[in-house]
């Protein structure tokens, strides 16, 4: 049985203005300009110049009079509404305001030179060689597109021939791929194709054997081939007593054979490289979003505008509304002039909108950065990050009368430049933990400390995570061994195990 009823319930919608701020406040400056050429490429009616200032009312003009010098009535300007709101629906350059189905675009990746890729490396390789079979090729070149930027072939041998049978109508077995990943292992850099750690460093040590005489070095390398063939486990375990008992070995023979498996490069493609740049290098610069300047103990902050050039209303458009309004007085304009017009009025609208964003943008991004700045005005005079004072979101969102959303998108991927270095906004945000005499600190206090513990360990017998919340303790810093095994994960330091060396 079918029903029907009333309801009213409140929600809350995003405007276009807001949603095109929440995006730019998002991007960092050195992608800005890039984004401001976008939007003049798509909106002809926005160009660089000097801001601009409204001459007239863009309202009023956009208006259509009839042939009393009167505006015509609503029913007539419904169908203007109705054509606007179609138009803004298909019109790329807009948001779309089509409640829960909108959704945001991504932001575009900074563009960067043009170079020859890892691929084409491999490519160029396999087209030096000779293949019986044009099969042998196809296989060949669905292995080298499944390399990934390790330089490791992490697909199963059975997915790569389900690719071949999709893509290229071509049935192969497991055995055929295998042979032919064999040949792929061979090419440049050494390591190249493996499936695994253990047979990427075992491809690399083969090579070397194969090229090492008597004498030099090359017990070391049959050793350690054993190791990682038969020990692998142990090995990357570092269980070195285990290894040393099951190889019947010294710790100095262990110590070579280790020796020499250090120097094989675990990610076979960072070694790529071409006219000096490796394959991991990318032309990338820091561009500081903020400068922090100490004239004399007195902090200056300023926006680094450099990508953001002036923005104004083209002169053109407001002079197309303008003799619309002379041409149409007095007469009733045409169904062609009122959509001229509409679309006109529509690319102004859209070019204000972007304008005041970037203003917004500015003003909030800077009103941020001196919130900041004063907070943590004991680093920035300093440089010490002993001196950095615990700081959340909320802390700078209640200061600033801004939402934690809002600060959260201003300090990511934003960077200030200090006469100490430029730094990560985000780094200056932490939690605060009590010290035995009550005194509240940074957590990124004591994670420096809990670094600088680690670097001056022994290597031959580390320190573990309750060794080094008691000597942090005894350095005043209330903390248990959860939270210190947590630190150091947040540093990328491994346990103590994994930290041992011979």
């Amino acid at each position: 049985m079918l029903r029907q009823s009333l309801s009213q319930k409140m929600t809350q919608k995003l405007s276009p203005q807001q949603i095109q701020l929440m995006k730019l406040l998002q991007i960092p400056t050195a992608t800005l300009d890039q984004r401001i050429q976008e939007e003049m490429e798509t909106n002809p009616a926005l160009e660089e110049g000097e801001i601009y200032e409204e001459v007239f009312d863009i309202q009023d003009d956009a208006h259509n009079f009839d042939k009393d010098g009167k505006e015509e009535k609503k029913e007539e300007n419904f169908e203007l509404d109705e054509y606007l709101n179609d138009y803004i629906e298909d019109d790329p350059i807009t948001y779309k305001l089509k409640g829960e189905a909108f959704t945001e675009t991504e932001d575009k990746a900074i563009p960067i030179a043009i170079r020859a890729t890892f691929y084409d490396h491999l490519m160029r390789q396999l087209d030096m060689m000779q293949f019986a079979h044009e099969d042998e090729v196809a296989i060949a070149e669905q292995i080298v597109g499944s390399i990934d930027s390790d330089g490791y072939l992490r697909r199963e041998l059975a997915a790569i021939a389900d690719d071949l049978l999709f893509t290229q109508n071509l049935e192969v077995s497991e055995n055929q791929i295998k042979s032919m990943l064999y040949e792929v292992q061979k090419m440049d850099p050494v390591g190249i194709g493996a499936r695994d750690l253990q047979e990427c460093l075992l491809l690399q040590l083969n090579q070397k054997l194969e090229s090492t005489a008597e004498g030099e070095g090359r017990k070391e390398k049959v050793l350690a081939k054993r190791i990682l063939t038969n020990y692998f486990d142990e090995f990357s375990k570092k269980h070195y007593n285990k290894l040393q008992k099951s190889l019947f070995i010294s710790e100095s023979q262990l110590k070579g054979a280790i020796d020499q498996i250090l120097k094989l490069n675990p990610k076979p493609a960072s070694s790529f490289s071409i006219d000096g740049h490796s394959s991991k290098e990318v032309n990338q610069y820091i561009i500081p979003d903020f400068i922090i300047n100490n004239k004399e103990g007195e902090l200056e902050l300023s926006l680094n505008t450099k990508n953001a050039p002036d923005l104004r209303i083209s002169d053109q458009f407001m002079d197309i509304l303008k003799t619309f309004k002379d041409t149409t007085k007095g007469r009733k304009s045409t169904k062609k002039e009122k959509e001229a017009v509409l679309f006109v009025k529509q690319k102004i609208d859209s070019a204000k909108w972007f304008i005041d964003a970037i203003k917004q943008r500015q003003e909030t991004l800077y009103n941020t950065m001196y919130t900041i700045m004063q907070y943590q005005l004991d680093f920035f005079k300093t440089g010490d990050e002993r001196r950095l004072k615990p700081m959340i979101l909320k802390d700078i969102a209640d200061i600033t009368s801004l939402d934690i959303s809002t600060i959260s998108r201003v300090a990511n991927s934003k960077f200030v430049q200090t006469e100490f270095g430029t730094k990560r906004l985000k780094n200056f945000f932490s939690e605060s933990l009590q010290t035995k005499d009550g005194k509240e600190v940074s957590t990124l206090e004591v994670k420096n400390i809990l670094n600088d513990i680690v670097k001056e360990e022994s290597k031959i017998k580390p320190l573990s995570d309750e060794r080094l919340k008691e000597i942090l303790r005894d350095k005043g810093y209330n903390i248990a061994r959860r939270t210190v095994a947590k630190y150091r994960e947040q540093l990328n330091i491994p346990v103590a195990r994994l930290r041992k060396a011979l």
